[in-house]
């Protein structure tokens, strides 16, 4: 997707990337409200497409969980509250890091979707055992609302958890690649 709409937003699809890049000095903060508003209603859309695709399967059965996130008893992994909070810190924040070098201006022109995509995979891997993989509060959020009750209320960590990530990761690499002259990714400070 960052190939095919990169020119076009940015390919923000997730909150936590927005809120990330904008603490990394890179979106303005004003512009913060709409993307998340299309990000949620994007997945609220795409969630409810693969509702109806995997309704149409003998035996569907959406309290299963429908690949919503959890923690505790709905952890793939029966892992822990903390043990999950810390995991989606991380792997956002690291996500977060990974956008920002890779889209540096002087990275490699080119190569930022390839980098980025790898970088998601490899947090998937690690973390749907965990938590499902959020690092996305709005693909978390479209899954809970189908689901309903234990996701819906364990929806506030896939909100917090990536937020906090993705505000340190941008900072971090912000606050790393800071250039002497007070001069930022560019931008006069």
């Amino acid at each position: 997707m960052a190939y095919a709409i990169g020119h076009i937003s940015g390919c923000h699809l997730n909150p936590a990337v927005t809120v990330g890049l904008a603490a990394g000095g890179r979106f303005p903060a004003q512009q913060i409200a709409p993307y998340v508003v299309a990000q949620v209603a994007g997945a609220i859309a795409a969630a409810a497409l693969l509702y109806v695709i995997a309704s149409g399967a003998a035996g569907f059965d959406v309290s299963k969980g429908f690949a919503s996130n959890g923690y505790a008893a709905h952890s793939p992994g029966g892992y822990s509250l903390l043990a999950c909070l810390l995991t989606e810190v991380v792997m956002t924040a690291m996500f977060l890091f990974v956008i920002m070098g890779s889209t540096h201006g002087k990275a490699p022109a080119g190569f930022a979707p390839l980098a980025i995509g790898l970088a998601l995979v490899m947090i998937h891997l690690v973390s749907i055992p965990v938590t499902n993989t959020s690092v996305n509060p709005a693909r978390s959020t479209g899954p809970a609302l189908f689901v309903g009750g234990w996701a819906l209320a364990q929806l506030w960590l896939f909100w917090l958890a990536p937020l906090i990530g993705g505000a340190l990761g941008g900072m971090t690499y912000r606050w790393l690649s800071e250039e002497p002259g007070g001069v930022v990714e560019g931008t006069k400070r």
